[in-house]
């Protein structure tokens, strides 16, 4: 088996090689795609595929929708499952089989394992992702090689420990990214698979799907953003072309559409973000820097807190200067409380929170600038820190299409404190950074944002 892995092309950082004495040879090499939901620029694929043509063997891709995942609801499913249409006909395309499974990938994904030489994987960094893979690393009776590909510089080659801050990462992630900006190559899988008889889902109607799913419809839901890499190149192609170099400028002003809206397709995996990075790079933009700084830093900072961090959903997870003044300020007399009802139907005094909680809950999107302010008025209006820390990633979650991500977790944290320093102490914030409604109107002409989203409403 060792002569297998001699003639990868890919960085060795990223892989990761587990169950080697259950080496025999089977009937095919399996590569179990989870978090890199693409075709290109994974290297998770272009491993599976090297090792295939190295065995002689055929390739087969496996799929697995659990239809009880966490949070997961009608939009979610529905984005996903569009992009695993475009999967189906990518792989086709190359001669492999797509093979994708109903139920719990420790029970699906392992009994196929008795047959394969290899199981290949990619890498999640949320709590149910990596049970899922350890239980089947643990139970397949083959080899495994886990290969990282949803992150730039390899979360353990960035730093061998939580980082406090984007301060304390930024060097260590610049000092690596480019010796990690590459696209994989991908070779031509050598023995075909697409012929093989597999019992699989009919991806081909998504709605249908769901609905066999046991998923109920969201009738409220408005669909701004489709699933699957065409749609994610569209968005990703109209950036560069008309609004990248507005961003370093008006990138927190949800007035101005000058996001790239790639969160949806990176937190699916649809896209790598070394495609994204490389992409941003090559137009030459004044805002470059602007942009792989969130790109890159700031969610690879994200991937760091979850990785390190198991309690990173709940709110033990805080620096502790955080809690210790939340904790102090938590009795503070609050002007207005709101239970979880009231805050998800959008029913507050605050026309401004209420229009970013309603582009969320209508579109599955809401602008980050406005996610900040989102979160901190939660906090505001909760009868406890610790109440309101657990609404935030609930409602985040379950409306958010990028949400249950590192990125959304660190955002909610960071709305509490974390990766953030101690600020002028006040009531019920204690030190933690506050933000009020006169910022947003400092900041851009927000009653123009509230009619944006009355507009969703309409039409």
């Amino acid at each position: 088996m060792q002569r297998l892995y001699i003639f990868i092309v890919i960085e060795r950082e990223r892989i990761t090689l587990s169950n080697e004495e259950r080496a025999d040879m089977g009937d095919y090499v399996m590569y179990w795609m989870q978090s890199s939901q693409r075709v290109a620029c994974n290297h998770a694929l272009g491993y599976a595929i090297e090792a295939s043509n190295e065995m002689g063997l055929p390739l087969l891709v496996f799929f697995n929708i659990a239809n009880d995942y966490p949070n997961a609801s009608y939009r979610h499913y529905l984005f996903m499952i569009e992009g695993l249409r475009e999967i189906e006909g990518e792989l086709e395309g190359k001669g492999i089989k797509l093979v994708i499974l109903k139920g719990r990938p420790e029970h699906d994904i392992v009994k196929y394992t008795k047959e394969a030489s290899l199981l290949v994987t990619d890498v999640g960094y949320t709590k149910t992702i990596k049970s899922w893979k350890e239980s089947v690393i643990t139970a397949a009776e083959c080899p495994v090689a886990s290969v990282e590909s949803n992150i730039v510089v390899p979360v353990e080659v960035a730093s061998s420990k939580e980082e406090y801050s984007a301060a304390t990462i930024r060097p260590k992630i610049k000092a690596n990214s480019m010796m990690y900006l590459n696209i994989p190559e991908m070779g031509d899988i050598q023995k075909e698979s697409k012929g093989y008889d597999f019992d699989t889902i009919d991806v081909e109607d998504p709605e249908k799907v769901i609905s066999e799913l046991g998923i109920p419809k969201d009738e409220n839901y408005i669909k701004v953003f489709a699933g699957g890499r065409s749609q994610c190149l569209m968005h990703l192609d109209e950036f560069l072309k008309r609004r990248i170099e507005f961003y370093g400028e008006f990138r927190n002003d949800p007035t101005r559409d000058c996001l790239s809206n790639m969160g949806p397709y990176l937190h699916f995996g649809q896209i790598s973000p070394i495609e994204v990075a490389m992409r941003v790079i090559e137009s030459r933009s004044g805002s470059v820097e602007n942009y792989l700084d969130e790109l890159i830093v700031r969610r690879e900072l994200a991937i760091n807190f979850t990785h390190f961090n198991n309690d990173y959903d709940d709110y033990s997870c805080l620096p502790e200067w955080a809690k210790e003044t939340l904790g102090t300020h938590s009795k503070d007399t609050r002007e207005y409380v709101y239970d979880y009802d009231d805050l998800k139907a959008a029913v507050t005094h605050d026309v401004y929170w209420n229009a970013a909680q309603r582009e969320m809950a209508l579109t599955g999107k809401m602008h980050g600038y406005m996610r900040m302010y989102w979160g901190k008025k939660i906090l505001e209006w909760s009868e406890s820190p610790k109440e309101a820390f657990q609404t935030a990633i609930r409602m985040n979650d379950e409306f958010e299409i990028d949400g249950r991500d590192p990125n959304g977790y660190a955002g909610v944290a960071w709305c509490f404190g974390k990766h953030d320093r101690p600020w002028k102490e006040r009531g019920i914030f204690g030190k933690v950074r506050y933000m009020n409604a006169n910022g947003l109107k400092r900041k851009f002409d927000v009653d123009k944002y509230v009619k944006k989203v009355e507009n969703y409403q309409h039409n």
